[in-house]
């Protein structure tokens, strides 16, 4: 890791892909703490990220986003979860080099019932599934620029993505 320090997982994907739930597990399982930086910009702006996205901007929420992750990796030595359009900063991407990433691929089916139709999501509030589909073809090609290994969903329980991504960081006997 190149002398780095910071977590020891980070997890990027699209909404419902599972970082959240996935993160809580693997930070158990390590016996770390975990932190999603989605709650850390929530929690610093004082409201939720739609209104921050519709009385802000999206410029103003990716600028915070993009902070908010510059602190985390630096500071957080557990399990780290990345809000969904993180990777589109190129300074974040060029944050996440040489750290243990994982993209925790899923499919648009299990993506629309995970997050639900109805569910604030802001880039997802018109036509979800081609607005899904849309950001996935911007997005799944920066997740794969910086995963340093690639877990898929389908199919898997929580716990079983978890005991993926500490099979595919070979973190499982710790």
């Amino acid at each position: 890791m190149s002398g780095r320090t910071g977590p020891v997982v980070v997890l990027v994907g699209p909404p419902g892909a599972g970082k959240s739930t996935v993160g809580r597990l693997l930070a158990e399982r390590l016996g770390v703490g975990f932190r999603d930086t989605d709650a850390d910009i929530e929690e610093r702006a004082g409201k939720p990220i739609p209104e921050i996205f519709i009385q802000d901007g999206e410029p103003h929420f990716r600028e915070l986003e993009r902070r908010a992750v510059a602190e985390a990796l630096a500071g957080h030595p557990g399990v780290l979860a990345l809000g969904g359009g993180a990777v589109m900063a190129e300074a974040t991407r060029e944050e996440l080099r040489g750290r243990p990433v994982v993209f925790l691929e899923v499919a648009q089916a299990d993506a629309v019932r995970r997050v639900g139709l109805d569910a604030p999501r802001p880039l997802l509030a018109v036509n979800p599934r081609q607005q899904w589909r849309e950001l996935m073809e911007r997005r799944r090609p920066l997740y794969l620029e910086v995963a340093s290994a690639v877990v898929d969903t389908e199919g898997r329980t929580p716990e079983q993505v978890a005991e993926a991504v500490l099979e595919s960081l070979e973190l499982k006997d710790q």
